[in-house]
């Protein structure tokens, strides 16, 4: 046996390597209809945004102010908790304007009287268009 001809002797090497390629490319294939069909694209696109809120009490009335982030919707945030809001749904969008961007800030007063008590709770919410994720973006507690 010659030992040059062992090294220069390439006839399994294709097929080998398209079997391979073959493969490789049916599994990427079958995951990416995968996440389609089962719907996981779409979610990756719902994430929720990243922004901070500043939450000023001055004893009749909070105001929430959007100081950094993501500029969002006001139609898919809403203010939620202990609070007396003129709004049925409670959204950013009735409350203030319709892009939330850093300095907008809205105005809302307690469910009570005219105070908030000890313990209650206002949230800042986001909710996707397609109404299946949500997240709290921000939560105020009053501490008397």
């Amino acid at each position: 046996m010659q030992l040059k001809h062992l090294f220069t002797e390439d006839r399994a090497v294709s097929p080998v390597i398209g079997v391979i390629l073959m493969v490789a490319i049916t599994v990427i294939l079958a995951a990416v209809i995968g996440t389609f069909v089962l719907g996981l694209g779409d979610q990756v696109s719902e994430t929720s945004p990243q922004a901070s809120f500043a939450f000023d009490y001055d004893g009749t009335e909070l105001t929430i102010t959007h100081e950094s982030g993501e500029q969002i919707n006001g139609d898919l945030v809403s203010i939620t908790g202990d609070v007396n809001v003129s709004s049925p749904n409670n959204k950013w969008s009735d409350l203030g304007s319709g892009t939330i961007s850093a300095g907008e800030s809205v105005v809302i007063q307690s469910s009570g009287n005219d105070a908030f008590t000890q313990g209650e709770t206002v949230r800042v919410v986001w909710t996707s268009e397609s109404g299946s994720t949500s997240s709290t973006l921000q939560k105020w507690t009053y501490n008397g």
